[in-house]
């Protein structure tokens, strides 16, 4: 295949080849060329000229390799030129007849994207930029499109829009459960992403057919892979409300979540998407569960997910993942890191690399429409009490390579027990991340010696205080599984400052911009080991939490008299407060004579 690969035609590398392994895609079938489109020409050949494409003027004899047309003129197209894979791409002759080709296309259309590939690498131009952060891999042709129409996303837009959402459920249909209102939302937006009908004017009735409908045509195929996904539909069936005779609140509530639908997976913000913003906002109305739940904040998941080196090719547990915030960031990370959401390796890691396990019935309905939002990912997800065999043996079967986890924080939710369950049950030497309370593993004393005493604690890092509005410190504990403790000592920081404020009616945001180089800061500390005064090595026979060092007492001269004149007196039985009154009075009685004090210089009138 090697063999093959380095010798392919310039036909082959273009159309695709047959060998005795069966059919190898060209670019014509991984760009999506090889399919019909309404309103749009596509194609590849050797013959068919600029001209026949419907150009005129200069170049309109030029014969592209292959083109990507929309009918509508202020839509993106895309030209294709194709060399054998002897040739190399970095040639500055098959650069410029590529460039040609676009400035021809660039006649008609405003943004042209060409793509030089020679079966093994390409280079993308847009318009005559080249673009250096694309995969050398080629990729769909929806790939490319959305790469030149990301756009950045209004952030407090979201927030109001999810304020606005919350308050309709809540005080106009009567919706009295935040993880209905949740719900309900998220199943309308998974209904707006695969296709329903929801328009204004619609009345209640028909407003909820659709999204149920659309829901469950669209997990018709998810229920081969995984029953308990139906669940999703059952909690949506049973949501109840006051009233939904309110046709301006129908109305309202169908508009306020085209507008979010329409801002859903944008690639503008590296590991950020709407969704994120949208449950982190909902979440504030309630920020714990009768599970014990306690919602992590969106920029804790993205630095968790940094400091154990989290990777595209990773396989990545969540086993109390709640809505799923944890999942949905490495998720868009890791497609960050691929390029994109349209790479084949960002359907991969929805498909095949993300795993959550929630125990709440209602966050698991809540979890899977988040995922149905990403459009995969949640076939992934099991409705399991994490701290059971069962739960332990779904772990074993996967290829987990890193954890991700905030579990409930109380030991009548079994805290430690998951966490023992977790690292009992994925590969040795797995690096997994947990936020627990900072002593939890000291309080939990025999649970925590149990954890250590097959696992190994690396790491510490201290959480800002204000982190959670529960009244808890936390910290995020680091272990490698399946390497017992021993004497090997414990690295640990304290982060005190997150750099968020308090917004009047909108919890702590980053509203100054700060936590990014807050983030690098302490990613590069805790990488490096070292780097700040927090640092500290911690004997796990002593301690199994962050030590704040407690201030040093310097004393002066001036406390010692003091303290020596407070005992001369209390022997003398003086009582301090009349001894001070006096010398206060008589102090004052000089200044007001003149026979003392700032007045007897000399100079009073």
């Amino acid at each position: 295949m090697a063999n093959k690969i380095a010798c392919l035609t310039e036909d082959e590398v273009r159309d695709g080849y047959t060998d005795k392994d069966g059919f190898h895609k060209g670019a014509k079938q991984i760009l999506g060329f090889d399919k019909s489109e309404a309103e749009v020409q596509q194609g590849t050949g050797q013959l068919t000229t600029f001209k026949q494409l419907g150009f005129k003027g200069a170049g309109s004899n030029h014969k592209p390799d292959g083109w990507y047309l929309p009918n509508d003129c202020g839509n993106i197209a895309i030209i294709l030129e194709t060399k054998s894979s002897d040739k190399s791409v970095e040639n500055t002759s098959y650069i410029n007849e590529l460039l040609n080709n676009v400035k021809i296309a660039n006649s008609k259309y405003s943004t042209v994207i060409g793509i030089l590939y020679n079966g093994i690498e390409c280079k993308v131009f847009v318009n005559e930029e080249e673009k250096k952060d694309v995969p050398t891999e080629l990729q769909n042709k929806n790939f490319y499109k959305n790469y030149c129409l990301d756009s950045s996303i209004d952030k407090h837009l979201i927030y109001n829009l999810t304020s606005k959402i919350n308050n309709c459920l809540h005080k106009k249909f009567g919706i009295k459960n935040l993880y209905h209102r949740m719900i309900f939302t998220a199943c309308a937006l998974v209904a707006k992403r695969y296709g329903a009908l929801l328009c204004e004017g619609m009345d209640y009735a028909t407003f909820h057919t659709a999204i149920h409908s659309t829901l469950a045509k669209s997990l018709a195929n998810d229920k081969r892979q995984n029953q308990k996904i139906g669940l999703l539909l059952e909690v949506y069936s049973e949501i109840k409300m006051n009233t939904n005779e309110n046709q301006e609140a129908i109305d309202d509530f169908i508009k306020w979540v085209s507008e979010i639908s329409e801002c859903i997976n944008s690639n503008s913000w590296r590991g950020e998407d709407v969704m994120g913003i949208f449950f982190n906002e909902f979440n504030r109305y309630k920020k714990k569960s009768e599970s014990g739940q306690v919602f992590t904040p969106e920029h804790i998941t993205s630095f968790m997910y940094r400091i154990i080196d989290v990777h595209q090719t990773d396989y990545v547990l969540d086993a109390a993942c709640g809505s799923g915030g944890f999942l949905v960031k490495a998720m868009s990370m890791m497609m960050h890191e691929s390029g994109g959401t349209e790479t084949r390796r960002a359907i991969k890691i929805k498909r095949e690399q993300l795993f959550g396990i929630e125990f709440d019935r209602e966050l698991y309905a809540l979890v899977c429409a988040n995922m149905l939002i990403h459009k995969d990912g949640k076939t992934n997800l099991e409705h399991l009490d994490s701290r059971t065999i069962t739960a332990g043996e779904w772990i074993k079967s996967k290829p987990i390579t890193k954890v991700l986890m905030n579990p409930p924080f109380e030991t009548t939710y079994g805290c430690l027990k998951i966490v023992k369950n977790v690292l009992d049950n994925v590969a040795i030497h797995t690096e997994c991340a947990f936020i627990l309370p900072d002593k939890k593993l000291e309080t939990d004393g025999s649970n925590g010696k149990s954890i250590i005493k097959n696992h190994c604690l690396k790491k510490i890092i201290k959480l800002p205080e204000k982190t959670f509005n529960e009244g808890v410190t936390t910290s995020i504990f680091v272990f490698e599984a399946g390497v017992p403790q021993g004497d090997k000592e414990i690295f640990g920081c304290y982060i005190k400052e997150d750099g968020l404020e308090t917004v009047k009616n909108q919890g702590r945001h980053d509203v100054k911009g700060r936590w990014p180089a807050i983030e690098d800061k302490w990613v590069d500390i805790i990488h490096k080991q070292a780097g700040d005064s927090t640092v500290q090595w911690i004997s796990p026979k002593e301690h199994l939490s962050y030590q704040i060092p407690i201030e040093e007492t310097v004393l002066c001269e001036e406390d010692f008299l003091g303290t020596a004149l407070d005992y001369v007196m209390f022997n003398q039985s003086i009582d301090t407060d009349e001894l001070y009154d006096s010398l206060l009075s008589a102090t004052l009685m000089k200044i007001a004579t003149g026979k003392g004090g700032i007045w007897n210089n000399g100079d009073n009138e």
